[in-house]
């Protein structure tokens, strides 16, 4: 039992790793932007914090949803079509074994580009904290995978194989910017400052803000509790999905 879950993460981490459009877009983009705009603008600051270390975070955050929506999204989406998953269900694998598969991916990846994003900070934004800070940083970014991997679960237990990946940009990228992980959510309009705490990347932005001690807005457990909220309701989304599609193969 325990073989089977190790063989197929290990497969699907070296099956998305192999997959250059997913490997090195997931890694590079967020790389990019933290260059254009946190190292760009690393003489400035956003109140008492260096902008290279605020964007730290919300980069970050931003990475690690990347990773993740795409890994359940599109990947669930195209397996879906397919028929690899009623190949799966009609296997003796264990059920779950091909969602931790995903979840393996969503983690590895979100926490490389954290890795690699500190080290960017660090070396050329001048990002100095003490390593307890930076681990908790880092273990907070890297958890934050979890809601997400519901939420892309939830987009490919529905969107169909060739619309999946347009389907999580149009969801992935203006719930970044409105949720104020490309930019500080006080510059925003107004408009979008109010409709940000509807957001999951709203809440996952600001618990990363916290940890370098940022002002924020509302505590940091009502935060873990909204995240821990869509979690749950897109997971149960993905599972009325899942169970749609059960049924039109065993009726």
């Amino acid at each position: 039992m325990n073989r089977a879950y190790w063989m197929e993460s290990k497969t699907e981490l070296l099956k998305m790793a192999r997959m250059k459009q997913y490997s090195i877009s997931t890694v590079a983009f967020p790389l990019m932007f933290y260059c254009f705009f946190g190292l760009a603008m690393a003489p400035y600051s956003q109140g008492a914090v260096p902008i290279s270390k605020y964007l730290l975070a919300t980069y970050g955050a931003f990475g690690v949803m990347g990773a993740t929506l795409y890994a359940f999204g599109v990947g669930v989406a195209v397996e879906r079509g397919l028929g690899w998953l009623e190949v799966k269900r009609a296997s003796p694998m264990p059920p779950a074994a091909y969602f931790l598969a995903k979840g393996v991916v969503s983690l590895t990846f979100g926490a490389l580009v954290v890795t690699l994003l500190f080290a960017l900070g660090a070396i050329f934004g001048g990002v100095r904290m003490p390593a307890g800070q930076w681990l908790l940083m880092w273990g907070a970014l890297v958890a934050g995978a979890i809601p997400f991997g519901a939420i892309g679960l939830a987009i490919g237990s529905f969107a169909g194989p060739n619309s999946a990946a347009g389907v999580v940009n149009i969801i992935y990228l203006p719930m970044a910017f409105c949720g104020g992980l490309w930019m500080p959510i006080e510059i925003l309009p107004k408009a979008l400052q109010h409709l940000a705490p509807w957001l999951p990347s709203y809440h996952f932005g600001q618990i990363a803000l916290a940890i370098l001690r940022v002002p924020v807005q509302g505590s940091v457990l009502g935060h873990v509790e909204a995240l821990v909220g869509f979690g749950l309701i897109f997971a149960g989304v993905a599972w009325i999905g899942q169970s749609r599609d059960r049924e039109k193969v065993y009726g």
